[in-house]
């Protein structure tokens, strides 16, 4: 039920008249947000006339002659310049009601033909507690993996772990200079994390001690900038000049900004230390903290027995600690094929790469050399060690072995967009020219405050406690008991907690997947967890409500089949905008899938909640007019839970019956 493509077909049908290749003109096709525009339009008429050189309007009058939409659409109305407004007839909407009925996909059709795809996304280095860096990349690939899965492509799904890294190093280290090995064997999630913050907390003393020095000398420098960028918007004759000015200036205002925040910031991770008389000792004992934990690294790779032996035991605890994170947000992989999975692979990817005449040796390292970039990509460091890159050129190679994919996705943040233009670029000539593979990017979780949210201390927030505080604040909005005392029976404390946490997880998912993947987000509890806007309780609540109705009516919506067949048209306006909602959900998945973005079907599930709200006012279910009516909404009502349902769970996210 993917009606503007339906429609491209007739219209290219009506359109080999007018031109040779009608497809580009054909798939103009748009729903309205207006009725009295219709349902769509298609507005190819103005491009096309310019293309032929005839009058937009005579030209949509002669397209309209040759459309054959009788069977779905009222006559198509022209408006403005050459919009070809079309409306969908009543008969059309109600038989399609009563084909959903009998569909539990809802008339989403299976892709044809599918297309194998890896979605590769979370990532985390394992051996450190997830935070709220990690929701974008785990929530956006989830909800991409799920929607694909639906529409009938074959998904992998693989969580590329950073398990061979420095932050194994890191517990290493702290496990043999502070560890407790009767304390870590009795709780070992709790005590490697706390050993993993303690040495961290060290290194970032030691690195902004470095970096607070180097600050006066470049606000010096920056506040100079500022004030040649003032000179120089002074000294501006022409509005050229003054425009290039004033970019100068606002650029030269935001790097002293930049240097004095992170100047705070410095200062505070070091007070933090010198404050602590336990800290500050242990700090000035392990000077050299930083190259003792990459020698610790180094020797892990080189099979140290030691730290292989330490690895081996604390990976199973470290896996423990992330997954408990991936059950509370019911996310699922099918490979959870880490960084020491490749790590045998990597010398004979360098190998390769110099066979192939793509490496060389550079000053030592060895490097891959691509005419579209100004910097190479180092794949073999000086001293021998390997990079990310190599590992992702090895992950490449091995995924083309093992799954043959025709795409893959990776769900990575913004800034890592350069790694994937030349990881794409080595790909292509290595002999994947024909996979196609998107870096599928996203932006930043923001404070309030507009900055990326952190901890005062510095340090992004955990996102375990992030998921507690956003349970907590569902359960005082959704289960306050001024709400909990109207509903009949009671709820006992099994079902508020359930709720609670359906609510709760749910608003944090919706909240980052209602944005643009690309797209910088705020990140406000009460108003992701309100129960009006376009938030995931508002959306949850609509569907709880339809539950409601359904209950009353003594029905679940899979024992809703059928509608009075003497009905051949809507009584209220309500019922058909809800009716072309509903049919409108393929067009959603589709559009999640070609933009690699789950707003849309966000977008689709609020505009579907906000017509079954306005529905819901105006169009009583159980003292309808007549059965006939009746028979109609109450299947507008469980066409439109079952919709609500199936949407919310491609987007990871639960419902409840009671709300």
């Amino acid at each position: 039920m993917h009606l503007p493509n339906q429609f491209s077909v007739r219209f290219a049908e009506a359109l080999k008249t007018f031109v040779e290749d009608p497809s580009p003109f054909a798939s103009m096709i748009r729903s309205t947000n207006d009725p009295k525009f219709g349902d769509y339009q298609a507005n190819c008429a103005m491009p096309l006339s310019k293309q032929i050189g005839k009058n937009p309007r005579e030209l949509a009058s002669g397209i309209v002659e040759k459309l054959d939409l009788d069977a779905v659409c009222e006559p198509p109305e022209i408006a403005g310049p050459g919009f070809i407004n079309l409306r969908l007839k009543d008969s059309f909407l109600l038989q399609s009601l009563r084909d959903m009925l009998a569909d539990p996909r809802c008339l989403v059709s299976l892709a044809n033909p599918k297309r194998k795809v890896i979605v590769d996304f979370s990532s985390p280095n394992v051996a450190k507690p997830m935070h709220v860096g990690h929701i974008r990349s785990t929530v956006i690939g989830d909800a991409i993996a799920r929607t694909l899965a639906f529409l009938g492509h074959d998904v992998i799904t693989d969580n590329h772990l950073g398990d061979w890294g420095t932050q194994f190093g890191i517990i290493i280290y702290g496990y043999k200079h502070f560890g407790d090995a009767d304390k870590v064997a009795k709780n070992p999630v709790t005590e490697l994390a706390s050993l993993y913050r303690f040495v961290n907390q060290l290194i970032e003393y030691r690195k902004a001690k470095r970096a607070v020095e180097q600050i006066p000398a470049q606000l010096t420098d920056a506040n100079s900038e500022v004030a040649a960028a003032e000179q120089a918007l002074q000294a501006a004759a022409d509005p050229k000049a003054q425009k290039h000015a004033k970019k100068a200036l606002a650029s030269a205002k935001k790097k002293v900004e930049s240097l004095e925040t992170q100047s705070e910031s410095l200062l505070e991770k070091i007070q933090t230390v010198e404050a602590d008389a336990e800290l500050v000792a242990q700090a000035n004992a392990h000077p050299d903290v930083e190259n003792a934990v990459l020698q610790e690294t180094v020797k892990l790779h080189q099979g140290d027995s030691e730290n292989i032996a330490l690895w081996t035991k604390f990976l199973p605890h470290c896996k423990d600690e992330i997954n408990r994170i991936y059950n509370r947000l019911n996310v699922t992989f099918d490979h959870t094929l880490g960084e020491s999975f490749y790590h045998s692979m990597l010398e004979p990817v360098v190998e390769d790469l110099e066979k192939r005449g793509l490496a060389r040796d550079s000053e030592g390292a060895v490097c891959v050399f691509l005419d579209e970039f100004d910097a190479p990509m180092i794949v073999r460091k000086k001293d021998g060690a390997f990079l990310y890159a190599t590992t992702d050129i090895a992950t490449l190679k091995y995924r083309l072995e093992e799954f043959n994919p025709d795409e893959i996705l990776y769900v990575v943040d913004s800034r890592q967009s350069e790694h994937f233009d030349k990881l794409f670029a080595v790909a292509r000539k290595i002999g994947m020219e024909n996979v196609k593979m998107v870096h599928v990017n996203f932006g930043t979780v923001l404070g309030e405050n507009g900055k990326p949210l952190k901890t005062r201390s510095g340090t992004l927030i955990g996102l375990e406690g992030l998921l507690d505080d956003a349970v907590n604040r569902a359960r005082e909005v959704v289960c306050n008991p001024e709400r909990i005392e109207k509903i009949d029976p009671p709820m006992d404390d099994a079902e508020r907690e359930q709720v609670a946490q359906v609510v709760g997880h749910g608003a944090i998912k919706y909240a980052d997947l209602s944005h643009h993947r690309t797209s910088d987000y705020s990140f406000s509890l009460d108003k992701m967890v309100a129960l009006e806007g376009n938030t995931s309780a508002y959306v949850q609540y609509a569907y709880a409500r339809t539950q409601g109705i359904l209950r009353k009516a003594g029905v679940t919506d899979s024992e809703v089949i059928s509608i009075d067949s003497e009905l051949t048209e809507f009584t209220h306006p309500a019922e058909r905008a809800l009716a072309v909602k509903l049919l409108r959900f393929e067009e959603a998945l589709v559009s999640v899938h070609q933009d690699y973005a789950p707003n849309a079907l966000v977008d689709y599930l609020y505009e579907t909640a906000k017509a079954y709200a306005v529905f819901n006012d105006n169009c009583h279910v159980l003292k309808a007019e007549s059965e006939a009516i009746a028979s109609l909404r109450l299947a507008l009502v469980a066409l439109t839970g079952r919709v609500i349902r199936v949407a919310l769970s491609l987007l990871g996210i639960n419902v409840v019956a009671r709300m």
